[in-house]
């Protein structure tokens, strides 16, 4: 239990100094992304260390919280054309799958059932468990995974910023949250996460927390933002869990995989790119805040950066927590295909 203690700390301080330097030299979303990338340099360098379970969900529950806070009348009546936008988020998942998935198989000479799972775009515990079922290389598929999301971590921010659009829902200010309010929307939030997780329900804690606190701030039972010190805690910790990932990776695997995540890092963005625009263009929203929704990050980490950026945070959770549910139909189905000989749906070898 001491060790353990002495890791997280550790770890934890590690995060902090990583966010402190971003934010000394401006890079976007320090908070998040400088301990993402701080804890994954010190991971591979070999030292221990550690994000716990009971925190790790205390995060996701937080975040879920925040997201739920942004829900407004006006985000409400957005989603009246929210439809259209899922429609083409589906169409750019299967676009980066089949795309992604011919590049790993042309280009670094992965069998077909392993360059799938590595192209599958997030739902990382489901795609490790089909992975360990079908005989896939487990290993090289949570590599590339992981690479994946630190990646797209570090460079959706930077786009966004050079796209040049600065975020509104953190403009409007409805006063800090009452301690009453907070003191009732946790214990209910964490109770219908635990419902959910008890389903099996993808994301599950962030859902329950958003759900939660889109109903009170929607309904005005629990009007008021999130207090700052929370949200950056949550972040900061976001961050250092993406980098905890690769402890127990051999850093020579990692740097194996390192080309192939960037090429299916590379394959996403730009594909969630050409959609964000396409979706912008029909229904009227910002195309950076598309981008968040499309990218095809953690829900939490892709959520986290949108109340960070302020760019549509309900908007980009509403699209993470369909694609994964999408992607729980679409997977066995493109593994079906696979077994037959096919590469993908689009296409056969």
């Amino acid at each position: 239990m001491g060790r353990a203690i002495f890791e997280t700390l550790v770890t934890l301080a590690i995060g902090a100094a990583g966010a402190v330097l971003f934010w000394l030299i401006g890079f976007p979303a320090a908070v998040l992304t400088g301990p993402a990338a701080a804890v994954s340099v010190a991971t591979l360098m070999g030292v221990p260390t550690l994000m716990p379970a009971r925190l790790r969900d205390g995060v996701f529950l937080v975040i879920g919280v925040t997201i739920g806070s942004t829900v407004t009348p006006e985000v409400i009546a957005t989603a009246l054309s929210w439809p259209v936008s899922l429609a083409v988020l589906v169409a750019t998942l299967v676009a980066v799958i089949v795309v992604a998935q011919r590049a790993l198989v042309a280009l670094f000479g992965y069998d077909k059932m392993t360059a799938l799972l590595c192209a599958t775009p997030g739902h990382l515990s489901y795609v490790l468990t089909l992975s360990t079922e079908l005989g896939a290389d487990v290993p090289r598929v949570a590599l590339v995974q992981t690479v994946r999301v630190l990646l797209l971590t570090l460079a959706v921010p930077v786009l966004i910023a050079l796209w040049g659009v600065e975020g509104q829902a953190y403009l409007t200010d409805y006063g800090a949250i009452s301690p009453l309010a907070l003191a009732l929307t946790f214990p209910a939030a964490l109770a219908l996460g635990w419902v959910f997780l008890r389903l099996h329900v993808p994301a599950a804690l962030v859902l329950g927390g958003m759900a939660v606190s889109a109903i009170g701030h929607g309904s005005g039972l629990t009007p008021g933002v999130i207090p700052a010190w929370l949200q950056i805690g949550a972040f900061l910790c976001m961050g250092v869990l993406i980098g905890t990932r690769f402890r127990g990776f051999d850093p020579r695997g990692v740097w194996g995989a390192l080309g192939a995540g960037i090429v299916t890092t590379l394959v996403a963005c730009a594909v969630a790119s050409v959609g964000a625009v396409v979706a912008s263009w029909i229904i009227g929203l910002p195309a950076a805040a598309l981008l968040l929704a499309f990218a095809p990050g953690g829900v939490e980490v892709m959520a986290a950066i949108a109340v960070e950026t302020g760019l549509e945070p309900a908007l980009v959770a509403a699209h993470h927590v369909f694609r994964l549910l999408v992607l729980t139909v679409l997977v066995p189905v493109m593994i079906a295909r696979a077994r037959r000989g096919g590469i993908g749906p689009l296409g056969s070898s």
